[in-house]
């Protein structure tokens, strides 16, 4: 079989000081950070659906990229395999160890469900192949139930039993080949459970369903050896005006009202954070107390459009605040999928590479800004001292649930007026994380 990406070598750890476009400055695997390596704390993955088959078409042109990899005719079965090829080829190139994907994003999806089946078998056969003497993993797998029109009112939400059937039928063979790649989790991204008006929308009916969906996918996953964690992805709008997944709050709520939390995490996406109105941080944060943080989708969005604009990450701020939750957070138990596109003028096979590069190496230095802040731990001390006053006396009564309203009101009355609370020092604190990033 012939080289795909002919002229590009494997991508090396050459170090800040260099200057070929064509190797890491930052992310150097074996590198021990924090007890440690860069790639157990960075478990990279290639997203199959945005590296392998976004080729640069938006709503105002046609594609701009050739994502055929050497097939005859794109949507084809010699076409899935050769993205199957490139695919391969591309993360051992990069030395990335896990991939992403979605049925539809394997094979072309055929008019009969159970030819898309066995395109599937086929592929997915095809794909052990390629994994056979590599460290190459599956991450996660998922359904695509928002592409095709019968989806157009939802999937587990939807109006019509028919399609709710076909949706449990995707999620079902999309959990087998899950399986069987060795998939470490399984997403539910919602992409249309949602709704536009209330005028024509039972909301605890479909949100019922969609649990329902989701209790016979954690069954049957359990029933044929997937021992991974279930995710959401939340995500606010777009396309559904009103989206049952809003934010990590929204959705974590949701698990626990139907009793799915002990089987579901979040597989938090940067960009979605940036269409809820949060930050990256925050949404990570959420997810981490709630002890509910399992994956994430390294990407970017842009503020002044609103709408999911996927690109590769490249603000190493946010990247180091990112960092700070994850290792606050003692790890992942998925992965950082690069759920990310090139832009349409960024055409060429050296773009991606390029791309990948510049996501890598952003969260590279993002985890060694943010080791750097804790293990400087004026911020720790900080927020320690901030809550000092619950440590001891009354506060600490509060937290031991040691005291009543009353006795809680009586202090007060005694107290007459409480000083101030410490100052909050944002300021400060932001001219630490300035002092550590920009301290070489």
């Amino acid at each position: 079989m012939s080289e795909i990406f002919a002229g590009i070598p494997e991508i090396k750890f050459e170090g800040k000081d260099s200057k070929n476009p064509l190797a890491f400055k930052y992310y150097d695997p074996k590198k021990v950070i924090m007890g440690k390596t860069m790639e157990e704390h960075l478990p990279f993955a290639m997203a199959w659906w945005h590296n392998l088959g976004a080729n640069g078409v938006d709503m105002f042109g046609r594609g701009t990229a050739d994502k055929s990899f050497g097939a005859s005719t794109e949507g084809t079965m010699e076409h899935a395999k050769a993205k199957v090829d490139a695919g391969f080829e591309f993360m051992k190139k990069l030395g990335i160890k896990y991939f992403c994907f979605h049925d539809v994003d394997l094979v072309p999806e055929a008019d009969d469900i159970n030819e898309t089946n066995r395109r599937l078998d086929e592929i997915s056969d095809y794909i052990l192949e390629k994994m056979k003497g590599t460290d190459i993993k599956c991450l996660w797998g998922t359904a695509n139930m928002f592409s095709n029109p019968r989806f157009m009112a939802g999937a587990g939400s939807t109006c019509s039993a028919d399609v709710f059937c076909f949706a449990a039928a995707q999620v079902k063979k999309a959990l087998d080949i899950t399986v069987k790649l060795g998939g470490r989790g399984y997403v539910f991204w919602g992409g249309r459970e949602g709704y536009e008006t209330l005028l024509n929308t039972d909301v605890k009916f479909e949100q019922e369903n969609i649990a329902k969906l989701m209790h016979l996918a954690v069954d049957y996953g359990r029933s044929i050896g997937f021992t991974g964690d279930f995710y959401i992805e939340p995500k606010p709008k777009e396309p559904m005006k009103h989206q049952y997944d809003f934010d990590a709050a929204t959705a974590i709520g949701f698990l626990r009202q139907y009793g799915l939390d002990k089987d579901f995490k979040m597989n938090i996406e940067a960009n979605h954070a940036t269409l809820a109105q949060h930050t990256f941080q925050h949404e990570l944060r959420i997810s981490a107390i709630n002890g509910m943080l399992g994956s994430i989708d390294a990407n970017q969005g842009d503020p002044l459009l609103g709408w999911d604009t996927d690109e590769f990450p490249c603000n190493v701020y946010d990247a180091t605040m990112a960092m700070y939750e994850v290792l606050k957070a003692g790890g992942l138990t998925g992965g950082f999928n690069f759920d990310s596109k090139n832009r349409r003028p960024s055409y060429t096979y050296e773009d991606m590479f390029y791309a990948f590069i510049l996501g890598m190496d952003t969260f590279a230095l993002g985890l060694i800004k943010a080791a750097e802040m804790i293990e400087d731990g004026r911020i720790d001390d900080f927020i320690k001292e901030r809550y000092s006053s619950f440590e001891s006396g009354i506060g600490k009564k509060i937290r031991d649930d040691a005291v009543s309203l009353k006795e809680l009101s009586d202090y007060a009355l005694n107290m007459k007026a409480p000083a101030l609370p410490i100052s909050g020092k944002q300021e400060y604190l932001e001219s630490i994380v300035n002092n550590v990033l920009f301290n070489n």
